[in-house]
């Protein structure tokens, strides 16, 4: 009676592999969608200013070498409180870089928002001219709300 238990668990197991086995294929196969990602990953504060750290990964076969964002950080009331330029500096293709930015006087607690107004410079070896803001995927994980 055993050996007929272990026999079937055999049997099942070795009918189930190729199936999981597919599985875990179709999940290594399916590629990120092109284009930069940015993600708000944390927000510390530094007496009386406010670093910001963010993690971005280029989701593009080739390097980027250079990508500035003009950006606008909201107030708690929705007011546009900063207008700035960010600079991601080189985003190599596939790799997650973080860039931390510190704003001066600025509490983390009163930045409501954060908006990606657009690109101020996007250095790529490609005629791919709008890849720093085609595609881009913006999240948070804070309550901060980054938007584009």
């Amino acid at each position: 009676m055993q050996t007929t238990i272990k026999r079937n668990a055999r049997v099942v197991l070795l009918t189930l592999l190729p199936i999981l086995g597919a599985g875990i294929a179709s999940a290594e196969e399916t590629q990120k969608p092109s284009g930069v990602s940015i993600e708000l990953s944390s927000a510390e504060a530094k007496g009386e200013s406010c670093l910001l750290r963010f993690v971005a990964e280029n989701n593009y076969g080739i390097d980027i070498d250079g990508a500035v964002y003009e950006t606008v950080l909201f107030g708690a009331e929705g007011q546009v409180a900063l207008l700035t330029l960010l600079d991601f500096a080189e985003l190599p293709a596939g790799k997650p870089r973080v860039r931390q930015f510190q704003f001066n006087d600025m509490a983390c607690d009163q930045i409501s928002r954060i908006l990606i107004n657009g690109v101020q410079e996007c250095v790529i070896q490609s005629d791919m001219a709008d890849a720093c803001m085609s595609g881009l995927t913006l999240r948070s994980r804070l309550e901060t709300e980054v938007i584009g």
